[in-house]
């Protein structure tokens, strides 16, 4: 154990996942949540959440399979080990380790997705579920337009067959990686130097770029797929949506309509942000966590 350069008062650990390495930072006390970073980010993205909300909570911050330190598999056929059910298992596997059968879920962008799955997977592991500027894939693939399509442009081309797009991102990973987070931040300063050079550092990893990419092809395969087999069922358990009323899932979709389409118990509001809620209002982020995690 180490402690975490990012995450104040927390310690990195490397844990078997059932047979796969995840990289978790943990700290605090009391009842557990896991949080759930997006894409291109690592759990370093909940370092102005994570330590406050650890006054009152038991807080793991993992990086998901193929993201930050976290292990890298191949994508496997059809690209299912990069399923938001594989990574929902990777979750509920660090959890358990650590002691946690039962526990809230908080997931930004990718995170949200995994989260999403997890919820329905293993609904007995999960209390509260809250997700950060999404709206569900299959609803979001659906519905997708002109505007979506340009806005979320590489939803489209990282589910493109391999070598392609790993090909072309690794000509300049820094341009690409920058492009696409000063995109979506409506917050100056965000990320800040420190955040993006540690996302830097692991997109400059071929593997990452790689496992990125194997995500997204997921994505759009297998889970949609999952997603259809599910059409008829509901989490189960109260589900909190937030988003930046200045981002594209804002302006695209009515978020808690889609979510009601897909949970029992819905609640949600906007902030006054782009994409990455956590890092350009940790503050909204934190207040509205600390409520509905009561």
């Amino acid at each position: 154990m180490t402690a975490d350069p990012f995450l104040a008062g927390f310690t990195l650990h490397d844990i078997d996942a059932d047979g796969l390495r995840i990289r978790a930072s943990v700290g605090g006390s009391g009842p557990p949540v896991l949080l759930l970073h997006g894409h291109p980010q690592t759990h370093a993205t909940w370092h102005a959440v994570a330590p406050p909300l650890a006054e009152r909570h038991s807080v793991v911050a993992m990086d998901l399979r193929g993201y930050g330190d976290s292990q890298k598999p191949e994508g496997g056929e059809r690209h299912a080990n990069y399923a938001k059910r594989a990574m929902a298992a990777d979750a509920v596997a660090v959890m358990r380790r650590l002691g946690h059968d039962r526990f809230a879920v908080v997931g930004h962008d990718r995170g949200g997705r995994v989260a999403h799955r997890l919820a329905l997977d293993h609904p007995d592991a999960v209390t509260r579920l809250a997700v950060l500027d999404i709206a569900p894939t299959a609803t979001m693939y659906a519905r997708t337009d002109k505007a979506f399509a340009t806005a979320y442009f590489w939803w489209f081309f990282l589910i493109q067959p391999a070598p392609l797009p790993e090909r072309l991102i690794a000509a300049d990973p820094e341009f690409f990686l920058r492009t696409h987070v000063e995109g979506q931040s409506k917050t100056p300063g965000s990320p800040s130097p420190e955040l993006f050079a540690e996302y830097l550092r692991v997109y400059r990893d071929p593997a990452t770029r790689h496992a990125i990419c194997e995500d997204y092809r997921a994505a759009a395969g297998i889970d949609l797929e999952h997603d259809a087999a599910d059409a008829e069922r509901r989490i189960e358990a109260p589900l909190l949506a937030l988003w930046g009323a200045r981002g594209t899932v804002g302006r695209t979709y009515d978020v808690p309509a889609t979510w009601r389409e897909k949970a029992h118990e819905v609640r949600g509001f906007a902030l006054d942000c782009g994409h990455t809620l956590q890092e350009e209002r940790p503050d909204l982020v934190l207040a509205a966590l600390r409520d509905f995690l009561a």
